[in-house]
């Protein structure tokens, strides 16, 4: 009897002392997750790159000429992002500078020369995707000419980027909402499409190149995903949470709460990418239709899948356009800023790499090719802006305990090797007229 009122009694205090520790916990993760809103943010506007309008470019065509085959480049293309993505990262949480900046300290000024060269290509031939898909967005849905549309865009970029008087954050909200009308787009053209899963997901795992055209649409898959401006860019905007007397508890507890904000905005652009090419096998390829145009793809969307799925792609392109061109804009000011040091205004800077897409528009080259020969330059330009990444996270003396350890270093030099290699043999094929 005593043993029985004993248990009673046990019983009765764990059912007083049971909601407390729950509410113990909730508070925990409430503030567990209150501490990550903080640090969220700067991969999603890093993501942005990874769902440009040259990735409708490329993922069109892949989808439609190729079927699913090529939807596990998006897959690999997007692990090599991640690991870029956080590599930037910690070179800027480590360091208190970009990689630009950092270049600059440790490399001579002709190879700064060389490298700052470099990457201005890049950003013209990224911004010529970014205004063109703007355009395009534009033109598609409200059938404003492309050039006047491609000004509009332009106006429009500079309106956001004029918002970063008020602090990265308000830059980040506007770019996340972005991101979040493209998914929602394009998880509304999935469910119309109907897609044999069966498939995507054989095709997502099992590599496969049908042919040498494969090869060029790869490369510019590749181009396209892995963005070598958001790899100096992700350096500069950790900068805002890293405190200037930042100890190195801080800077820790910073790199892994940045992990888990790439980890969160890569994946959404990888299934994004993904969904692109779902998109244009199942509609497309399966029609027999080869879409060489973002036009033919828009117009037909709508006989095939109705009005909802063509407005749906003009809106996901638009917003792409919008914010693509936004990240474009602040990526070419880090990388002016910091290789060698020039000082121009920023209105300067943009005027730069925005004429060459707004002559694209004005002299009628189809915007088509040019956004998938813009997404191989910028395949072509990713060595240069990965090797001395990894130059300086494996240096010690500048990265101190975030010094690349030695299996981050050999999978670093791997992706460099696959990146390079796939260049290669772009080339060949390309002069030797096989693509």
């Amino acid at each position: 009897m005593k043993n029985q009122e004993d248990s009673l009694e046990i019983a009765l205090e764990s059912s007083v002392i049971y909601p407390v520790d729950v509410k113990e916990i909730n508070n925990k993760l409430l503030n567990r997750f209150k501490s990550l809103l903080k640090f969220l943010g700067p991969a999603f506007v890093v993501s942005v790159a990874y769902v440009d309008p040259g990735n409708f470019a490329t993922n069109i065509s892949g989808g439609s000429i190729f079927n699913y085959n090529l939807i596990w480049v998006i897959l690999w293309s997007n692990i090599m992002a991640i690991f870029l993505q956080i590599m930037s990262a910690k070179l800027g949480i480590a360091t208190g500078s970009n990689l630009t900046e950092m270049c600059r300290k440790i490399f001579s000024k002709k190879i700064n020369w060389f490298f700052w060269v470099v990457a201005e290509l890049a950003a013209i031939a990224t911004t010529m995707a970014e205004f063109i898909g703007g355009a395009l967005g534009l033109y598609l849905l409200f059938r404003i000419p492309l050039p006047l549309a491609g000004l509009l865009i332009g106006i429009i970029t500079f309106g956001i980027t004029y918002l970063q008087k008020y602090g990265q954050r308000v830059i980040e909200i506007i770019i996340t909402v972005l991101v979040a009308v493209i998914s929602i787009s394009y998880a509304v053209e999935l469910v119309l499409a109907k897609p044999d899963w069966t498939q995507v997901g054989i095709h997502t795992l099992i590599p496969s190149l049908p042919n040498g055209n494969a090869v060029l649409i790869a490369a510019g898959m590749l181009g396209a995903t892995v963005m070598p401006h958001v790899i100096y860019l992700h350096s500069e905007l950790v900068q805002s949470r890293n405190g200037k007397k930042a100890s190195l508890e801080d800077k820790k507890k910073h790199l892994k709460m940045e992990k888990i904000d790439v980890a969160i905005a890569m994946n959404i652009a990888f299934i994004v990418n993904a969904a692109m090419v779902v998109v244009s096998a199942s509609v497309f390829h399966s029609q027999g239709l080869i879409v060489d145009s973002i036009e033919q793809a828009h117009k037909s969307l709508e006989p095939l899948l109705g009005s909802l799925s063509s407005f749906a792609f003009g809106m996901a392109l638009l917003a792409s356009g919008l914010s693509s061109s936004t990240v474009g804009a602040m990526a070419g000011e880090t990388v002016m800023d910091g290789f060698v040091d020039i000082k121009l205004p920023a209105n300067i800077k943009r005027l730069i790499t925005m004429t060459p897409a707004m002559l694209i528009l004005i002299i009628g080259i189809n915007p088509m090719k040019a956004l998938v020969l813009s997404q191989v330059c910028l395949s072509f330009a990713l060595p240069m802006a990965i090797i001395p990444m990894l130059i300086i996270t494996s240096r010690k003396n500048l990265m101190g305990i975030f010094v690349n350890k030695t299996w981050v270093k050999v999978l670093g030099i791997l992706i460099t090797t696959i990146i390079v290699s796939l260049n290669i043999m772009l080339l060949y094929l390309t002069f030797t007229g096989s693509v």
